[in-house]
């Protein structure tokens, strides 16, 4: 039998329900923090840092330090309601690469860590989704009702 969520779990393939309190617990506390650690505070953004954008080579630098301050806020928000949770994900993804390789390239990896861990995080959501205890998930079972 085991433990619930275990490995003899007949629950989701993230390990039951410990799984997912545990996606639950990663996407609260990551898109919180990028939101309101991060994100807030280039909204809007600063010349300083749509000529940053401009320096790593961007066409249209304003444009582009829009995209990653609303992708650090709005997306960090997303992405710990679990909704749209796979989009939120993946733009944090493109955002904090872009913050890891470019951006802080040539600083220390201590400097640069904090972006590729919230770049590990968004992978993770990408492939795994926002689990069942989500707004896409309770959404998705509401439509479902409907249907039926």
């Amino acid at each position: 039998m085991g433990w619930p969520g275990g490995p003899d779990s007949r629950g989701s393939a993230r390990g039951g329900w410990f799984g997912d309190v545990g996606l639950l617990g990663l996407r609260l506390f990551a898109g919180l923090a990028l939101a309101f650690a991060h994100g807030r505070g280039k909204l809007p953004p600063s010349e300083k840092f749509i000529t940053g954008a401009g320096e790593l080579g961007f066409p249209w630098p304003a444009v582009f330090a829009w995209a990653a301050a609303l992708s650090e806020f709005a997306g960090g928000i997303l992405l710990a309601a679990g909704f749209w949770t796979r989009p939120a994900a993946l733009m944090i993804l493109i955002t904090m690469l872009v913050a890891g390789f470019g951006r802080h390239a040539a600083d220390p990896f201590n400097v640069k860590e904090k972006a590729f861990l919230y770049a590990a995080i968004a992978l993770a959501c990408l492939g795994l989704g926002g689990g069942r205890l989500a707004l896409d998930a309770l959404l998705r079972r509401r439509r479902l009702r409907a249907g039926s």
